[in-house]
């Protein structure tokens, strides 16, 4: 093809999208205007007219290049500064999550391990690990994380929707299925969600109360090895508000808390003894109640399952739980009740007789009950009066390991009561 005078090199072009354009030469690459070696040129004839009419081969060919590396540089992306990069990654950033977003995140993952807890996967483990980190975050937001407080708007964020479906119900059923350190997160969670308030309203009683089957599944967890101090940690904040206690009180399960305190699992039975300990001495009128209306069965109970047990453990903690009992003024009909029985009395006076000083200390604070009472019924007057000298003998030589004013004002006039005794 030969070019006219009149007739420029036939060429499209496609914009760069910045005004730039690359030209798309037609004869391009078997053009004889772009061979850098003339001898190469198949048809030198031809070349030679070019050059001829342009202005002589090597100008055109010049030419060319020129034109070739202007296109090349117009088209080359500019380069950018690393504010202008992170400004343009900064537009396809995820927008962060609210903490109802990862409450509502935690429930939908939930509900996945719920029906596929038994099925081995990779997506099944990918979930776990995104449930792991959820629930890493919620403690975080309630708690705070390093030297970040938390954020009292994201708590009550995060409270109300915690409990507005069933989250805490899957949480508790997915709980043997999560590892171990997100087992402690979610029980911290929960304590932590038992004492947030939302417009001065405590959310988690509100829930609690109306979801009361949730506390059978928790106090049956004692007898699962696995969940049994998670469980029982939980029980024990949801049982801070008096309603949650009194329907525990109220249950049949209060007769279970005797067999499992005794558990041979050392952890598990002071784990429950814990429990048994917080439902009967912290909200004070509803105990005393409980007591009035349960003395029958509940003090013959604990007298011969936990003050006779052959456990020192058991025996030291029921004893100085009686004793807590019994010296609160809420409780002082139920006190009055107890200190007139003889078969209290015997009971109190074999624990005087242990040789663990922890266990007789504690028995001591009972028994001066019986002996400052009043009105003792004849029988206990009877018993005290038969072993008046044993008594007297065994208080004589009661010493506490630290020097306690009260203490021997107690022991003092606890041997005066008894030395005026007569048969």
């Amino acid at each position: 093809m030969l070019i006219s005078r009149r007739q420029k090199p036939r060429s499209q072009s496609i914009s760069n999208g910045e005004g730039a354009c690359s030209p798309l030469i037609t004869f391009l690459p078997q053009s004889p205007l772009l061979c850098a070696n003339p001898r190469s040129n198949p048809n030198p004839s031809r070349s030679s007219a070019l050059g001829k009419r342009s202005g002589g081969r090597s100008r055109g060919w010049r030419w060319i290049a020129t034109l070739l590396r202007s296109c090349a540089s117009a088209t080359k992306p500019s380069s950018y500064s690393d504010d202008e990069i992170d400004s343009m990654k900064g537009l396809f950033k995820s927008k962060p999550r609210t903490p109802a977003d990862v409450v509502r995140h935690t429930r939908e993952l939930l509900v996945f391990v719920d029906l596929n807890g038994n099925v081995s996967s990779a997506k099944r483990d990918e979930k776990m690990i995104e449930l792991s980190k959820n629930i890493r975050e919620m403690k975080s937001i309630l708690y705070g994380s390093g030297d970040a407080e938390p954020v009292a708007e994201a708590c009550s964020q995060l409270t109300q929707e915690f409990f507005r479906e069933n989250t805490f119900r899957l949480l508790m059923i997915c709980l043997p299925k999560l590892s171990l350190e997100t087992r402690k997160d979610a029980t911290q969670v929960v304590a932590n969600l038992q004492r947030q308030q939302v417009h001065s309203r405590l959310i988690a009683s509100e829930y609690l109360e109306a979801n009361k089957d949730l506390l059978d599944i928790l106090v049956l967890g004692y007898e699962d090895m696995d969940i049994a101090l998670f469980y029982g940690s939980m029980l024990r904040e949801c049982i801070r508000h008096q309603s949650i206690a009194r329907y525990v009180l109220e249950s049949e399960h209060m007769k279970k808390f005797f067999d499992y305190i005794q558990l041979p699992n050392f952890d598990i039975a002071s784990d429950a003894s814990a429990t048994f300990k917080e439902l009967m001495t912290r909200h004070k009128g509803t105990v005393a109640d409980f007591l009035t209306k349960n003395y029958d069965w509940f003090f013959p109970e604990f007298n011969q399952r936990l003050l006779s047990s052959t456990n020192y453990i058991t025996r030291r903690q029921a004893i100085k739980l009686l004793g807590d009992i019994l010296l609160d003024r809420s409780n002082s009909v139920v006190m009055m009740r107890y200190v007139s029985s003889k078969d209290n009395l015997m009971i109190l006076m074999n624990l005087l007789r242990e040789t663990s000083k922890n266990i007789q200390m504690e028995a001591f604070h009972v028994f001066k009950l019986f002996v400052a009472n009043r009105n003792k019924p004849p029988e206990i007057v009877t018993i005290l009066v038969t072993n008046k000298s044993k008594i007297l003998r065994l208080l004589d030589g009661f010493k506490p390991d630290k020097e306690d004013p009260q203490f021997e004002a107690d022991k003092e006039q606890v041997i005066s009561e008894i030395s005026a005794l007569n048969s």
